[in-house]
């Protein structure tokens, strides 16, 4: 008999935690395993990539209201969830101010959760397994009917998260597993829940090394030419956290050094008005260059001499795994969990956090050209696929109970 299993997530949009997820769904035995995945909203660029192996339920649609506009949601009939999204927004303020970023957003989504369960529908399905792949996990621990629930832990989560804490812990309790995608940030989620430390695991991201490599063999010259500049890359999210305005002014002072250089952006967000103020403010139009959202961003990268991820804060950075799969010097600042994604100067170089040290990092890897071919050779001298981490996963599947982490770690 096939183990079942159940992974819940949002939707399929482009995201580091999207793109972990198609490569765990790739990594599965399914001789071994029947996989449904539930989507509360059937949405986004790497739908197409979900292995046709895997079950994709049909959408249930109140679960389809979350991260859509509220009149929208209330004009579709649904009242009581479109009430309890302005009451977890009114509960947010009160509790904690009129800030903006992550961890609001993080809150507003657990008063959100908490109001909405009554009038949310179960899976009727039983399950062996049931993931959340994205929190809060409610769904999981109140919704599906399983005899081991998982919930991943994507983020550097003592510094970017601050949730409503007794709230998060009494969801964190009730799950079998908690899955970190790395080392530092297990030890993140354990400064804040220390009384978890038996139920932490970590599993890391895996990615397909194949399908990046595959993925990038697109001819992008017409957006990123041989001008002889050097071309530095970064991908992500328009937030706060990725400090693409740090970039920004980063690349004026390397410019005004008497640098060659442009620096092109694959993505999309919700800061990207001001990032593109900061570009002309800065004078930089010509040399910060935005490319957009783009479904596939391996050949930009591909196509760059240096990747740079200037965060101010990640979990395990996605795009910074797949830059060394295609062999590139990746510079990264030194955010709380940086030391997890790269070895300093051996695959990667990091660099201080700050508009001073992004800069000075690039000056170091375009002024020695032997470091940059350094790093460059080790990175494809590694495989970061990760894909031993499926026996992981799947050793705490083990005859539907919980196995001692003990055995596993």
């Amino acid at each position: 008999m096939k183990k079942k299993v159940l992974i819940s997530m949002y939707s399929l949009h482009i995201g580091g935690a999207e793109r972990s997820l198609i490569g765990l769904l790739e990594s599965f035995d399914y001789d071994q395993y029947e996989v449904d995945l539930f989507l509360y909203r059937h949405e986004g660029e790497f739908l197409a990539h979900v292995p046709k192996e895997v079950n994709l339920l049909p959408p249930i649609r109140p679960y389809t209201t979350f991260e859509r506009p509220i009149l929208e949601v209330i004009r579709e009939g649904y009242l009581y969830l479109g009430t309890a999204r302005v009451l977890a927004k009114l509960k947010t303020r009160m509790k904690h101010g009129a800030s903006e970023g992550l961890s609001q957003t993080y809150r507003q989504m657990q008063y959100t959760w908490k109001l909405s369960l009554p009038r949310l529908p179960k899976i009727e399905k039983q399950y062996d397994t049931a993931i959340s792949f994205l929190g809060p996990h409610y769904f999981v621990l109140d919704k599906v009917q399983a005899k081991v629930k998982f919930g991943w832990n994507h983020t550097d989560y003592f510094t970017i998260v601050n949730p409503d804490k007794r709230l998060d812990e009494s969801m964190w309790r009730r799950l079998d597993y908690i899955v970190s995608v790395s080392e530092d940030c297990r030890a993140s989620f354990l400064k804040v829940f220390p009384h978890l430390h038996e139920k932490a695991v970590v599993i890391e991201n895996i990615i397909s090394t194949a399908f990046v490599r595959e993925q990038s063999k697109v001819n992008v010259k017409a957006e990123m030419p041989d001008d002889g500049a050097i071309k530095i890359c970064s991908v992500g999210r328009f937030s706060d956290a990725k400090g693409f305005d740090l970039a920004v002014v980063a690349c004026k002072k390397l410019i005004e050094a008497g640098y060659n250089i442009k620096w092109y952006i694959v993505g999309y967000g919700g800061e990207e008005e001001l990032i593109k103020r900061l570009i002309q403010e800065q004078d930089m139009t010509d040399r910060f260059i935005l490319l957009g959202k783009k479904t596939n961003p391996y050949p930009y990268i591909k196509e760059c001499d240096i990747y740079c991820q200037p965060s101010r804060y990640e979990g395990k950075a996605v795009t910074v795994r797949e830059a060394q799969i295609l062999g590139k010097p990746v510079l990264i600042t030194n955010f709380p969990t940086a030391k997890s994604q790269v070895r300093d100067g051996l695959d990667g170089l990091i660099t201080p956090l700050g508009i001073d040290g992004i800069a000075q990092g690039l000056k170091r890897l375009i002024d020695n050209r032997k470091l940059r071919d350094t790093i460059a050779g080790n990175t494809l001298l590694n495989d970061y696929s990760n894909i031993h981490e499926i026996n992981t996963l799947c050793s705490l599947f083990q005859c539907g109970e919980r196995t001692d982490l003990k055995e596993v770690n």
